[in-house]
């Protein structure tokens, strides 16, 4: 690589960066969770939450009265995809995220919140190009679902897995079990590897890759490795890898453990 091309690769990562961390700043990101409740088939209220929430046959139901604060007329359902996005219902300048993870919950999105009043930043690796890998996509014959559990104990995420990416490096062949990406684009990768729980977060990292081309390559550039909420906040109930994706040496690319709050 030449040094204008190094350049150019160096500035490119920077500018993801400074988006990736923007994003996680925003007023409503998950920087701004302040609290996690489960719903149960009881109605019942929590403290700076407005509205009675219960589940029922599937969905979660909040039933809000007059004069509460709640983008809500009367009773509202939200029946939502296991371990897929939450639904935020505006509470003023607060949000109110209705999410489904086996069962379903709410979390309290406050731009005052503490964390993200402290944030300063993700800590990375510099950019490397050596950690650029040109991959292959191995399709299953049929998508399936993979069950992995989560950093909250007892808790499991499904989610839907085309196949598995492989690449080479140090002479040596490795694959990892992929989710479909977001918005069925491309593929989400989350593993761990032999930097984990010394200078990066130990429960996972997850790798966004791009759609293969028509001769199935892709690229997986571990210097765009992040990490999930759980590593910043105590309200996520982020998953872990699935059995297999832990990469036996150390991707010195990506994101690190987090600063001290």
């Amino acid at each position: 690589m030449t040094t204008v091309e190094q350049d150019r690769f160096t500035r490119d990562w920077q500018q993801w960066h400074q988006q990736r961390e923007r994003v996680l700043a925003e007023p409503h990101g998950w920087l701004s969770i302040t609290g996690l409740q489960w719903l149960t088939g009881t109605p019942q209220r929590f403290d700076g939450i407005p509205g009675s929430w219960h589940e029922q046959d599937g969905a979660a139901v909040v039933t809000v009265s007059p004069g509460e604060e709640l983008a809500v007329d009367g009773t509202a359902r939200f029946e939502l995809v296991n371990s897929g996005p939450g639904h935020l219902v505006d509470a003023g300048e607060r949000k109110v995220e209705v999410a489904r993870r086996s069962g379903y919950l709410l979390r309290v999105h406050d731009p005052q919140a503490p964390v993200r009043g402290r944030f300063r930043g993700v800590p990375a690796y510099e950019p490397d190009p050596a950690w650029v890998f040109e991959g292959r996509f191995e399709p299953f014959d049929e998508p399936h679902a993979v069950t992995v559990g989560a950093v909250v104990e007892g808790l499991s995420h499904v989610y839907t897995s085309p196949g598995v990416l492989r690449f080479d490096h140090d002479g040596s062949s490795y694959g990892l079990t992929a989710f479909n990406g977001k918005g069925g684009s491309g593929f989400s990768v989350l593993f761990t590897d032999e930097t984990s729980g010394v200078t990066t977060y130990a429960a996972n990292r997850s790798l966004a890759v791009g759609e293969p081309d028509a001769g199935g390559r892709v690229l997986l550039d571990f210097n765009r490795a992040v990490n999930l909420p759980c590593a910043f906040i105590e309200f996520a109930t982020c998953p872990l890898p699935p059995a297999g994706n832990h990469l036996p040496f150390a991707v010195t690319a990506g994101e690190r453990i987090p600063y001290e709050a």
